[in-house]
């Protein structure tokens, strides 16, 4: 009984981070943040 409520509630949080992610306000941030390995910042290893 305990472990299928538990696994619901969890059920329930990967979904709601599943629409977060996805969420159109959101893809501003993630492309930018996809770009941060590409930019120069002018430092040399």
């Amino acid at each position: 009984m305990i472990s299928g409520i538990v696994t619901a509630i969890l059920l329930l949080c990967f979904i709601g981070g599943w629409i977060w992610a996805w969420s159109p306000k959101r893809k501003r941030d993630f492309d930018a943040a996809a770009r941060l390995p590409l930019s120069d910042d002018g430092e040399a290893p």
